[in-house]
């Protein structure tokens, strides 16, 4: 999609990323994706004292897009603390793959590529009624 402002979402998510709350890790990141009907949706990382429960900030980005009205990913960037780009973990890539499927695209630190670049043979809703 050569429409994607990718400036604008880097900055969005380097927004996103100075509310971060990353008091253990001092890791802030932020997140920001274009929803098909054009809304930019954000997320950032909540951190927390029992650590397995902290939240990503792809985690954020995807409710953010549910509540506000819910829709598809069509692209998505990660920035850390400095607001270079960041590649999403392994669980929130399964996330975006979910909410926007294998033609959603992603800023990496390789360049732009899609899902089903990122997260081959990915696991989805389909494969749920192939038992």
């Amino acid at each position: 999609m050569s429409d994607v402002d990718w400036q604008l979402l880097t900055d969005a998510a380097t927004d996103a990323m100075r509310r971060a709350y990353a008091p253990y890790s001092g890791f802030p990141v932020g997140a920001a994706g274009l929803a098909d009907d054009g809304r930019i949706v954000v997320g950032c990382n909540v951190e927390n004292a029992a650590y397995g429960v902290g939240l990503c900030a792809e985690c954020g980005l995807v409710s953010s897009l549910h509540a506000g009205g819910g829709g598809r990913l069509v692209a998505v960037v990660c920035v850390d603390g400095a607001g270079n780009v960041l590649m999403p973990c392994g669980r929130c890539r399964q996330l975006l793959w979910e909410n926007g499927g294998a033609t959603c695209q992603l800023a990496t630190v390789g360049g732009v590529k899609q899902m089903r670049d990122v997260l081959p043979d990915a696991f989805g809703a389909d494969d749920l009624g192939r038992r």
